[in-house]
């Protein structure tokens, strides 16, 4: 449970979160993502949306949201969104993805942007203590085995790296219904 609990603790730090499109230009305006979500029906897997969409949009000037769902079941089946977040001089894209299980929800969310530097600069300073795994020459995936959810993608993208911040976890349950949990 300790690692769950911490799994979600690393995705919030790290998401700094027909289709329906919105738009909102204040930092104070409704969380877009949230407010679909809730009026599509989505119930059990709504506190992990809540969560991680109030993280992913803190800060932001404006944010913009794309979702689907299933449509005959929408509190049974997947939800999935992809969110445009604009912090000013940088945009960045996320993607949050919810599907209710027995045991809680399924979990996933993705944090994409581009950093002016390269990608072993980035490596060496904020990737310490992960393993790296090239996927293809320019393509390497770091790990680390105490979080096996949490993967950091980086992207040779000259002048600068593509980074993809990942997690997944499986069976989250709100911490708000068992306050006795750890976070």
């Amino acid at each position: 449970m300790q690692v769950l609990a911490r799994g979600l603790l690393g995705v919030l730090l790290w998401l700094g979160l027909g289709p329906v499109l919105a738009q909102t230009a204040a930092p104070a305006a409704p969380n877009l993502l949230v407010e679909a979500a809730r009026s599509l029906g989505i119930k059990q897997c709504l506190p992990a949306v809540t969560r991680l969409a109030s993280l992913a949009v803190a800060g932001s000037r404006m944010h913009d949201v794309l979702v689907d769902w299933d449509r005959a079941k929408p509190d049974g089946g997947p939800f999935f969104s992809l969110l445009g977040i604009n912090y000013g001089g940088q945009s960045i894209a996320a993607t949050i993805t919810t599907i209710p299980q027995s045991d809680g929800c399924t979990v996933a969310a993705e944090r994409i942007s581009v950093a002016p530097y390269t990608c072993q600069s980035i490596a060496q300073v904020e990737l310490k203590g992960y393993t790296a795994n090239a996927l293809l020459p320019t393509f390497t995936v770091y790990t680390r085995a105490d979080d096996p959810g949490a993967s950091v993608s980086l992207i040779d993208s000259p002048p600068g790296c593509l980074v993809i911040r990942r997690h997944v976890q499986y069976a989250w349950k709100d911490p708000a219904q068992n306050p006795s949990a750890p976070r």
